[in-house]
């Protein structure tokens, strides 16, 4: 089977990708430190990740893999959506994220803080064909941090049926059994294996 470059330079994301296709026996090639970051100029999830994919397949002339994720927020008319990772301004830090959405959810009561993240892995290959599946965790926004593990908007983010615990409280197996980028990752691998 042919390898996959991994065309995310975020270590936390690499991780979570590894962990998840390892058991399907496919193999993941890093990005090469000479390929410069991908301007993320789509308006949708799917054009971020082909994008972000097909950049690493011109730079490497071999297939690529992808994820583009958002945390849509109901109360905030889906913000931050595509724009998570930089919802706080263009070089924002996860802390910044978190801090601009929990401003903006101050004042809204509990029965209005539904929210999902959805993850969009795409593939490119060098003859031009591509694809891509999705994963979507449903949830709701906690009104402060909890827990010390995941990463992004984790601390404020509670699955449904998990009675308020956020993300960042589960071990990163828990968290990839559930995760929408899990789920997307294996409906990757499942087109991949077959399995």
């Amino acid at each position: 089977m042919a390898g996959f470059v991994l065309a995310t330079a975020n270590a936390h994301k690499a991780e979570e990708i590894r962990r998840v296709l390892e058991p399907y026996g496919i193999e993941l090639l890093p990005r090469p430190s000479d390929v410069g970051d991908v301007d993320e100029t789509e308006e949708t999830l799917e054009g971020n990740a082909l994008l972000k994919a097909r950049a690493l397949t011109d730079a490497t002339g071999l297939p690529a893999i992808a994820d583009d994720t958002g945390l849509f927020i109901d109360a905030l008319d889906g913000r931050p959506g595509v724009h998570s990772a930089r919802y706080a301004g263009e070089h924002a830090t996860y802390a910044d994220n978190v801090a601009k959405a929990l401003s903006e959810l101050e004042r809204v009561d509990d029965s209005r803080r539904g929210a999902r993240f959805r993850c969009v892995v795409a593939v490119t290959y060098p003859d031009g064909t591509s694809w891509w599946v999705e994963g979507i965790l449903e949830g709701a926004m906690l009104r402060s941090l909890v827990g010390d593990g995941g990463f992004g908007y984790d601390v404020i983010f509670s699955p449904l049926n998990l009675s308020g615990t956020s993300l960042a409280e589960l071990t990163p197996d828990e968290k990839s059994a559930i995760s929408h980028r899990g789920q997307a990752l294996r409906a990757f691998a499942e087109k991949i294996v077959g399995a």
